[in-house]
């Protein structure tokens, strides 16, 4: 896959997170300036935008409308959202790095998420009599 057809939201490439913040920033909203728009305090925001949680369906609903984009761009990077940065305004090595980073994120939600696991697990093995 070349820069050129890149898709910089792809599910695979950016997070829930990722999207929203890109969005907002298009949008030309400051976090303080969503969350008041959304009744939410700027700390709900943030996790939303760091993927450390998610808002419930009538906030996203909210928040898509507020942001013109649709609420499965938000989810998974597919239908009506905004445009990843043009090929030519950002230079490859700048790419590359953001690219690493991203897949990082994503291994580590991964890793995370699997942790979760087996702690729940674990406590279920703690609490089981023998």
């Amino acid at each position: 896959m070349t820069e050129s057809d890149q898709n910089w939201y792809a599910p695979e490439i950016a997070t829930f997170g990722d999207r929203m913040t890109a969005a907002r920033e298009a949008a030309g909203m400051t976090q303080e300036a969503l969350a008041k728009r959304l009744g939410v305090k700027k700390s709900t925001l943030r996790n939303w935008e760091n993927d450390v949680a998610e808002p419930r369906a009538n906030r996203l609903s909210m928040l898509a409308g507020l942001l013109n984009v649709s609420m499965m761009w938000l989810i998974n990077g597919e239908g009506e959202g905004i445009d990843g940065p043009d090929a030519e305004t950002v230079p490859s090595d700048l790419t590359e790095i953001i690219l690493e980073i991203r897949e990082m994120k994503s291994e580590l939600h991964y890793k995370a998420e699997q942790l979760a696991r087996l702690e729940k697990r674990l406590r279920k093995l703690m609490v089981q009599p023998t």
